[in-house]
């Protein structure tokens, strides 16, 4: 697994050098040290599992044939323009949240000199996938399939950001908003297509596999994430910091989290008062009462009913599928995220 970051993380920065010298622009000194620094600061630096997951389904898909060197780097950059396209929403995401640091560090744009010059480098960032897609897979068969699914999938998430946006305006905090089919539609178009399914989908298609045909796959992959965003739900509550390497702050941030619909549903009139006056409040009494409504209406164990069903349904599903191959696809994403403790 090193040895395969290390080779990921090479390809970086020849796709790096390369759109540091894209003939359709003329570089200057201080354009290039600039997208230089922004690329460094905003692309390589996160876990890059969405970006590895190419190249760990397309060697599965290729059933332990090895890979030549010219598969590697392309599954490579294919596994980079989906971080690139990460960097590209997170970069913009902290702008809309007015959030303070992201991966232990400030935000792009609270870095001094950057500013509001961040919302620019978030459409670079989106910018710099269909150069990468033209300089090294122009003359693939599946050339318009990748561009039409980058495009897809980014219309899915943009617009899955809209509703978890609209859904939890400030100025409107109304919790009787908030259902299963509310949290489900934000994180299905947020985080499942572009986290779960585009990595699969690309391995895929550089496999010479026609997407039209596996549509049963991303279903399975759209559960897949589903089920991964209500495990982060309850980790931001329950989950060690020390873990998972941030304070949870779902419950201050008014956000339409899988605990406060379970609780919504569960709760009787008294304690969805204690929801009403608490959910959505910095101070930490406010927090504290959630939690301890949370605790009282057992939601871990609630959580850990719903955990074994989602891995047991999505177990019967993948095994059904006729290809062993897919389905080791598959259970190698399953089995990194099925009782994650971060």
């Amino acid at each position: 697994m090193a040895d395969l970051k290390s080779t990921f993380l090479k390809v970086y920065s020849v796709l790096k050098s390369e759109l540091l010298e894209d003939p359709a622009f003329e570089w200057t000194h201080d354009s290039r040290q600039w997208v230089d620094r922004m690329l460094e600061y905003n692309v390589p630096g996160g876990k890059l599992n969405r970006g590895l997951s190419v190249i760990d389904s397309y060697k599965l898909l290729k059933e332990g044939k090895e890979l030549t060197e010219d598969e590697i780097f392309l599954a490579s950059a294919l596994g980079w323009c989906i971080e690139w396209l990460q960097a590209y929403f997170l970069v913009l995401d902290d702008i809309m949240d007015n959030s303070h640091t992201r991966r232990g560090q400030p935000c792009w744009f609270r870095v001094p000199n950057v500013g509001m010059i961040a919302v620019n480098d978030g459409v670079l960032l989106r910018n710099h996938i269909p150069r990468i897609l033209r300089k090294h897979f122009r003359d693939k068969a599946y050339y318009v399939e990748l561009l039409d699914l980058f495009n897809e999938v980014e219309f899915q998430t943009a617009s899955g950001q809209m509703i978890d946006l609209i859904t939890t305006h400030e100025g409107a905090k109304d919790l009787s908003k908030y259902n299963l089919s509310v949290h489900r539609r934000i994180v299905q178009y947020k985080t499942a297509y572009y986290s779960f399914y585009l990595s699969v989908a690309c391995a895929l298609l550089i496999s010479g596999e026609n997407l039209d045909n596996h549509i049963d796959v991303k279903n399975i992959l759209v559960e897949m994430g589903v089920y991964f965003q209500v495990q982060d739900d309850y980790l931001d509550c329950f989950g060690d910091p020390e873990k998972i390497g941030k304070i949870g702050t779902d419950i201050e941030d008014f956000k339409c989290s899988w605990l406060v619909v379970k609780a919504l549903e569960l709760s009787s009139e008294e304690q969805k008062k204690v929801l009403y006056e608490n959910y959505g409040k910095s101070d930490p009494a406010n927090v504290a009462n959630v939690k301890a409504l949370y605790k009282e209406l057992d939601l871990q164990g609630v959580f850990a009913e719903f955990e074994s069903k989602s891995y047991e349904k999505l177990t019967a599903s993948i095994e059904a599928h006729p290809s062993k191959a897919v389905q080791a696809v598959l259970k190698s994403f399953l089995g990194k995220i099925y009782k994650r403790q971060k």
